[in-house]
């Protein structure tokens, strides 16, 4: 791990040494940047994402954090005893630093399952539909006929295919959260 000061990175983050800064973060396995300044924290942030094009997570419990949660891609709160700053301006809210670990291996896991079997029943329903209407068209000889009426056409998506989602979406758990906790790799193989 590399450890380093709010004096230290206002050196580093000059145009001169920032990609030698860059190559050996990636290099470690985890960077802590200690006594920091609000703005030197959200440039940071802006660096590794402009640079290395890597996904950026920002945790923070005070006002101090906002800038550097708003420049993240995914921003987390704390709510502490330094206000609410920070959660206003997050993502997510937890409550304590611990729980970041079940949101990340738990509810991230479960959001990417759930996200990527939605884009497949969306597909799924629009591509049913519209081979309906296709194969409509030869019965009908290409006359422009409307195979539905438009109430029901408007109720398609508001009410007939509606509720599978907001099932899925609520009630799906491919994994107990017990697992995911005792095998953080799933995590990467749900990506």
């Amino acid at each position: 791990g590399l450890v380093i000061d709010g004096r230290t990175l206002e050196h580093v983050l000059h145009d001169s040494l920032q990609n030698i800064f860059l190559e050996l973060t990636e290099k470690c396995r985890a960077v802590v940047c200690c006594q920091a300044t609000p703005l030197q924290k959200s440039v940071l942030v802006k660096l590794v994402r402009s640079k290395l094009k890597a996904m950026t997570l920002a945790v923070g419990d005070g006002a101090n954090d906002v800038g550097m949660i708003q420049v993240a891609d995914t921003g987390v709160g704390i709510s502490g005893q330094e206000g609410m700053q920070a959660v206003m301006a997050s993502d997510f809210a937890i409550s304590q630093f611990r729980h970041l670990r079940k949101l990340l291996l738990v509810h991230g896991h479960w959001c990417y399952t759930r996200l990527t079997n939605m884009v497949l029943y969306f597909f799924y329903k629009n591509v049913t539909y519209v081979n309906l209407l296709f194969w409509y068209q030869f019965f009908c000889g290409f006359s422009g006929t409307s195979m539905t009426d438009y109430w029901n056409l408007i109720l398609f998506n508001l009410l007939y295919t509606s509720v599978p989602p907001i099932i899925y979406g609520v009630l799906d758990k491919d994994v107990s959260a017990e697992i995911l906790m005792e095998l953080p790799q799933l995590y990467t193989m749900s990506q």
